[in-house]
């Protein structure tokens, strides 16, 4: 059966959501894939029901220099959880701007989300963004009593890239003896820089996220250690040898995504190293498409289960 037959019929017109041209571009041209990128994903943000969450554009003082991010706050009284936000785009595009994502998340449980603008490849490493989003998520809680967060209910999450980078920052702040954090959000996240699995290897359909475009990603966030065995565990999670000690998670992947076996094992080894691990697979799903076609009954399924997921672990 083709990748096309297997498609849940609702989302199959998503498909062409994004063009051939921006999916090549990604891998080919990142300024112009982000010019491209852009005006789609503001769309589905003028979609979007009006809503009661206040939105911040800021700056904040990094390790190495200032990161942008993006506040977004709840009516709810505090002290509330709140959740560090990691947007997705392949290291290479998307923005701290991500209002589908930090609207809906900010509403369903309660919480206030801080988004953050990491810097992105080819222009940066894999260096720079985790150390953006480690800078985030250490003001995240020295900022909590101002933002009326509750420190022990601070979680980190992520889609796809952003989910491989939700992985990455968290091994990294248990190896640092950084903050306690209270969960993290894996939502079909990029973790494995060989996607040596079966869906790894089965998923080439042109306007998905599809092998050929994953390896060129990674070529350009990983930079010199691409193709070598010296990829960091930060980078790519999947390498990361000792899983104990991580904050409970959710794994949450579609049937016919790329990452779907990498994500599934990796949810197994969190399970087998003794972290609290909640793991979806979702029968018909391709990569992002509870976003590119929102209304369909998988997406909102998909959508809920997670936010779901955030709102029993912080709210």
């Amino acid at each position: 059966m083709s990748f096309v037959d297997q498609v849940d019929p609702e989302i199959a017109a998503g498909l062409d959501f994004f063009p051939v041209e921006l999916m090549n571009a990604v891998g080919d041209d990142p300024p112009k894939a982000r010019e491209m990128y852009q005006p789609i994903w503001d769309a589905l943000a003028d979609d979007l029901q009006p809503s009661n969450i206040t939105i911040e554009e800021r700056m904040i003082a990094g390790p190495d220099g200032e990161i942008p991010i993006v506040v977004y706050q709840p009516p709810t009284p505090s002290p509330r959880g709140a959740l560090l936000w990691i947007h997705g785009g392949g290291y290479i595009i998307g923005s701290g701007r991500n209002d589908p994502h930090g609207i809906g998340f900010s509403e369903h449980a309660g919480c206030t989300v801080v988004s953050v603008d990491y810097r992105l490849a080819p222009e940066h490493s894999y260096r720079e963004a985790l150390s953006d989003c480690v800078g985030a998520l250490n003001w995240l809680f020295e900022s909590a009593g101002d933002l009326g967060v509750d420190p022990k209910r601070i979680a980190i999450g992520g889609a796809s890239a952003g989910g491989g980078l939700t992985a990455g920052v968290t091994l990294y702040n248990r190896d640092h003896a950084g903050r306690a954090v209270a969960f993290q959000l894996l939502i079909y996240p990029m973790l494995d820089d060989a996607h040596d699995t079966p869906s790894g290897h089965a998923i080439t359909h042109p306007t998905v996220w599809n092998r050929e475009l994953s390896f060129k990603a990674w070529r350009m966030y990983l930079g010199d250690e691409y193709g070598t065995d010296r990829v960091s565990p930060y980078a790519a999670a999947a390498r990361a040898e000792d899983l104990t000690g991580l904050p409970p998670a959710l794994v949450t992947v579609g049937a016919l995504d790329l990452f779907r076996d990498e994500d599934i094992e990796y949810a197994q080894r969190l399970m087998a190293a003794g972290v609290a691990t909640e793991l979806q697979v979702y029968a018909g799903m391709y990569h992002g498409a509870e976003m590119s076609v929102p209304d369909a009954a998988v997406s909102a399924r998909m959508r809920l289960a997670y936010r779901d997921a955030l709102k029993r672990a912080i709210g």
